[in-house]
């Protein structure tokens, strides 16, 4: 079984989103020790956001730039990560109100018509439902349901509309919030946050 591990995180060895990820996937461990584990640190090694020679170097015939030919292939490895995984651990820190534009840039790299999704006449239908997927997501305020910032909340809502657009329906979170509320609060966060990552259920 292959699992998937992506940091998002600028913040190296500060982040709670790292801890919280890692947290997961050292549980899920515990019920396969042979699980196959590819990480990818999208913050050490950001992938380029995406360009239109980028995406002209996919066409039929097309002469590309030794540059453009190293992002095809970047592109074409990390979607590969992807499909080769049954289980995707994604760390995934709120900046700004939304996902960090490294973890911007792997998705759209996996979003690819035909590989993780299709069109039909009826609409677009997912490739993928058969991921596990489970997201650490660290916040610096209060965003839960019911919060006065609810609504300003643009991380977990996105990924878990990407994330049914290619299939998978039931991701998991894993909510760390307030860690910038004071040492205390993100104790507190924090360590919510890794007795439910105890908490998963296994491989």
């Amino acid at each position: 079984m292959n699992l998937l591990h992506i940091d998002s995180s600028i913040l190296g060895e500060h982040s709670v989103s790292r801890a919280v990820s890692a947290a997961i996937v050292a549980r899920l461990r515990t019920g396969a020790p042979d699980l196959e584990v590819t990480y990818r640190d999208l913050a050490a090694t950001p992938i380029p956001h995406l360009s239109g020679a980028y995406l002209a170097g996919h066409q039929p015939n097309a002469t590309n730039t030794p540059d453009i030919q190293n992002d095809v292939a970047l592109g074409r490895a990390v979607l590969a990560e992807f499909l080769a995984a049954d289980i995707v651990v994604i760390g995934a820190p709120l900046y700004n109100f939304t996902i960090s534009t490294q973890l911007k840039a792997w998705i759209d790299r996996i979003l690819v018509a035909g590989q993780t999704f299709k069109y039909t006449e009826s609409g677009a239908v997912g490739l993928v439902p058969e991921k596990r997927v489970i997201v650490a997501v660290a916040r610096g305020g209060l965003y839960g349901a019911g919060s006065p910032a609810a609504s300003a909340e643009h991380a977990e809502t996105y990924l878990r509309v990407v994330l049914g657009f290619i299939g998978v329906t039931n991701p998991e979170f894993v909510i760390a919030e307030g860690i910038a509320l004071g040492p205390e609060a993100r104790e507190k966060a924090l360590a919510g946050a890794l007795d439910a990552a105890s908490a998963l259920a296994a491989v």
